[in-house]
């Protein structure tokens, strides 16, 4: 297969972080990719849970980065969430924040009114990613909730990637209200739901989009409750055992190591090539020999594991394989 993954696609949409960063730093080769891409007329959008910042300031970021990006092309479950409560709400009904200037800034700029206490009567308390969130707020958000506002979350990422390894995101804040209030919210706005790929879509007029993330349980499982082809990279939070692990809500159609990925054949997971590996099946365990790239062989996998072989019923025949469980902790 000598075609390029992306080949044939006339829209990226890009997660962020674990994708094309960490933190504020780069991933080694994304600026480039993401270059190249536009390089050759395919059209790219960037969709991210995280709600601290605006699509300019997103936008500025990725070009203080050297990946190009304009405003116009960036989503984020902020600017969702604030319109989705501009639709349900009166204009300037006032509306409790749980989260960075950048979701207060979005839910002003609709028209609506910032509160900071339950006894402001807030309609609706919005809750996405701060660093400085913490005990007061959440206390005034839990309170406003049992009186009846209406309580929107901009995403439920239970980790943020980092260089240092994961660590709590909103979804681990949006826990702490559900502990206290023994309730789930009443909308998530941001991935798993489709709504940022398909407003990406909808913006570009594309026709065959391909999503981009590293996340099954958000930026995978959106893309495919969306209906779109995705490429899971393995740069940030999810891993080949959790890919091996997926359930069918949360499978990719591509896997590949980075965003260099992208422009290398594109064989789908549990495609017959397998690069020097043999995979034999018996009854619900399979066996792993040979030796080739590592890639080949965790798609060859995907193949048993999506159909009925356990995770740890899988067993490395030689020593390249068994090198791969070790580095994959299976």
């Amino acid at each position: 297969m000598s075609e390029s993954l992306v080949a044939g696609y006339d829209l990226v949409v890009f997660d962020l972080d674990g994708v094309v960063y960490l933190t504020d730093e780069p991933i080694a080769g994304a600026p480039e990719a993401i270059g190249r891409l536009r390089s050759s007329g395919t059209a790219v959008a960037y969709a991210t849970n995280n709600a601290s910042r605006r699509a300019p300031d997103v936008a500025a970021a990725l070009r203080g980065m050297g990946v190009p990006a304009e405003p116009s092309e960036v989503l984020t479950s902020a600017g969702a969430a604030a319109s989705l409560l501009a639709e349900k709400l009166p204009a300037g009904a006032p509306v409790l924040v749980v989260g960075a200037d950048a979701l207060r800034a979005e839910v002003s700029d609709a028209g609506l009114t910032l509160v900071g206490t339950a006894e402001d009567k807030p309609a609706a308390v919005v809750q996405g990613y701060g660093p400085e969130v913490g005990w007061r707020i959440l206390a005034e958000a839990a309170l406003a909730v049992r009186a009846g506002a209406l309580w929107v979350a901009t995403n439920t990422d239970r980790t943020l990637p980092s260089p240092r390894g994961p660590l709590p995101g909103n979804g681990s804040l949006v826990a702490v209200l559900r502990t206290a209030l023994d309730r789930d919210p009443d909308l998530v706005v941001g991935k798993p739901e489709p709504a940022l790929f398909t407003t990406a879509a909808s913006l570009s007029h594309a026709k065959r989009p391909l999503a981009v993330g590293d996340r099954l349980d958000t930026d995978i499982q959106g893309a495919v409750t969306a209906g779109m082809d995705s490429l899971l990279v393995l740069t940030g939070v999810s891993t080949p055992a959790d890919l091996l692990a997926a359930t069918p809500d949360r499978r990719p159609t591509y896997v590949g190591a980075d965003l260099s990925a992208l422009f290398e054949p594109g064989p789908p997971i549990g495609a017959a090539e397998v690069d020097g590996w043999t995979l034999t099946r018996d009854g619900d365990s399979a066996t792993l020999a040979g030796s080739g790239e590592p890639l080949a062989a965790l798609r060859l996998l995907c193949s048993v594991t999506w159909n009925g072989v356990p995770t740890a019923s899988l067993r490395p025949a030689s020593d390249a394989a068994r090198d791969l469980f070790k580095t994959w902790t299976l």
